[in-house]
């Protein structure tokens, strides 16, 4: 590997300030949410697509391995230089490309965070369903290549599920586009087999995603257990009569103990586990469904029933599961 060559081109090629090497800089990028720690040779920073091609296209020639990072916070250590060589920052990368309301997509850049994708379409009716924990720091890149998921997967499905074009910069530096508008693209589904692949298979630039209208009316309940059986119970129950629930999380003591010292968000401490279980739809079907699930958690055993009759109670109910690091 040849290092100084490799980053002397780049440099070259990058606008001024696109290159970091300075010992505080590789150190920045040298970590990510998980536990492992390795420093790269140079941090890149690109800023489209056909720069990071470019990028690709330079390492490949010189044999110096590379890794794409997106924001920064998956726990699996896939953005970690475990070889040394480049970290290709894609966080300068940021812009949402366009809004197509009429054939509900919108096409953005592998750096746009996750929210700011609903944020783009929520004064037309509309909100992108997969909703990582980190949805506030982590971008739709990251979401991609990790195969994010998110409360909202049980009834809304996961990354995969909402993501209908992609475009992808390979090994060899050439770039290309997976996917299109269509739902249902006729041939392999290669963007299928490219989410989750965590860098292996390309670096993600560009994603064209899948937006819903926003549901008419939620409720959100927080069902307070003594007992972790009666709470697991009551998943089951609420699934079997028929009920798919937008979220159904569970979380037990340990994890309401940590939540409370950290946000005070309002959850008993002396609970074994809770439920946090959204319904949404149809205003009359929805409080229909929250009463059913109502009951349903009480014949099971639990000891307290919330319901959020306001946006601020139910952000105060979702302010511990969404600041917990979690997938």
């Amino acid at each position: 590997m040849t290092s100084p060559a490799v980053l002397r081109e780049l440099n070259g090629a990058l606008e001024s300030g696109r290159v970091l090497t300075r010992d505080v800089d590789l150190r920045t990028y040298s970590y990510d949410a998980y536990l492992d720690e390795f420093l790269p040779d140079g941090v890149v920073l690109p800023s489209s697509s056909t720069e990071v091609a470019r990028i690709v296209d330079v390492a490949r020639r010189y044999g110096f391995p590379f890794v794409p990072r997106g924001r920064g916070t998956n726990l699996s250590g896939g953005t970690v230089a475990v070889d040394g060589g480049l970290v290709i920052e894609l966080s300068h990368m940021d812009r949402v490309l366009s809004v197509d309301v009429l054939n509900q997509v919108v096409r953005v850049e592998a750096g746009v965070y996750n929210t700011d994708v609903t944020a783009a379409v929520d004064s037309a009716g509309f909100f992108y369903a997969p909703d990582p924990a980190s949805g506030k720091a982590c971008s739709i890149g990251g979401n991609i290549a990790e195969g994010a998921g998110g409360p909202h997967c049980l009834k809304y499905g996961v990354t995969a599920n909402h993501v209908r074009a992609l475009k992808v910069v390979l090994s060899n530096g050439e770039l290309v586009e997976l996917g299109g508008a269509v739902c249902d693209l006729p041939g392999y589904d290669l963007v299928g087999l490219f989410i989750g692949s965590e860098g292996t298979l390309g670096i993600c630039t560009e994603a064209s995603l899948a937006v819903l209208p926003k549901p008419e009316t939620i409720r959100t309940l927080l069902a307070v257990y003594d007992s972790i059986d009666c709470a697991s119970e009551t998943v089951s129950a609420i699934i079997a009569t028929g009920i798919l629930p937008a979220t159904l999380e569970m979380m037990d003591n340990l994890v309401i103990q940590a939540v409370e010292d950290s946000f005070s968000a309002g959850f008993p401490r002396d609970a074994a586990a809770v439920l946090l279980i959204e319904v949404d739809g149809l205003k009359e079907g929805v409080e229909q469904q929250c009463d059913e699930v109502r009951a349903l958690c009480e014949a099971k055993g639990a000891v307290e029933v919330r319901v959020a009759h306001s946006e601020s109670e139910r952000e105060a109910l979702w302010k511990g599961r969404k600041g917990r690091l979690a997938p």
